[in-house]
Order: C-alpha cells, then sequence, then structure tokens
C-alpha cells in the first residue's frame, strides 16, 4: 500500500479496512487479519497496526474476541457509509463545486463525463 503525506499511516490503514468492508470483502461477524498480518501485509510497524485496530473498535466498525482476534461489528457497513457520505457532502462537494465554478464546468458536461464507461 502506498501512504500518503496528509493523513496519519494508522488512519489510512484504518480507511482500507473500511473500504475492504464497504466492497463486501468482509461482512457482519467476518474475522479480520490480525494485527500482525495486516501489519506485515502493509509493511508498517505492529504498533501503527495496532493503533489502527484501535481507532476502528473505539469507533465501533470491528471488535474483539479475545484468544480468537478481531472482526466486524454488526451494522460497521451502513456506518462506514453513513460517515462518509456526510463527509462527502460536507467536505468534498463544496471543494469540487468551487472548482467546477473556476474553471467554468457545467453539470451537463459531469453528467456526460458520469455516463462514459469507466474502467476499474
Amino acid at each position: 500500500m502506498k501512504f500518503e503525506d496528509n493523513k496519519a499511516i494508522y488512519e489510512q490503514m484504518a480507511d482500507r479496512l473500511c473500504d475492504e468492508i464497504i466492497a463486501g470483502t468482509y461482512k457482519t461477524d467476518d474475522r479480520i487479519p490480525s494485527v500482525r498480518e495486516y501489519a506485515v501485509m502493509l509493511q508498517v510497524n505492529t504498533n501503527t497496526a495496532v493503533k489502527s485496530y484501535e481507532l476502528l473498535a473505539r469507533e465501533g466498525i470491528i471488535y474483539i474476541r479475545r484468544g480468537l482476534g478481531y472482526y466486524v461489528s454488526d451494522g460497521a457497513r451502513e456506518q462506514i457509509m453513513t460517515a462518509r457520505r456526510k463527509a462527502f457532502l460536507s467536505q468534498t462537494l463544496p471543494s469540487l463545486f468551487r472548482e467546477m465554478e473556476l474553471l467554468g464546468i457545467t453539470l451537463e458536461e459531469i453528467g456526460k463525463e458520469w455516463a462514459k464507461p469507466r474502467r476499474q
């Protein structure tokens, strides 16, 4: 995983796990990789992975089963989606609209771009 400079690594790791939950890689009550497994997978210090898991546990996204590992909480996907939608609408969209206005991009142009096939 390539990390950005604008956000703490442990937060980016938490975002990645959230992405995987949204995508359905991990569903309610699925076991996620252990802290060590995830640290090795992403080539980061184990303490960084611990901080990431603690953040997600505080937010109620994951929970621990003592001796068994971390699991996805019930309603985690919906909770993540709600938080991300709120952030998109309050932070990303206003910035996007300002940029569109500065560049003279119309909603019709956006609609045409939206209709184009996208490569994954």
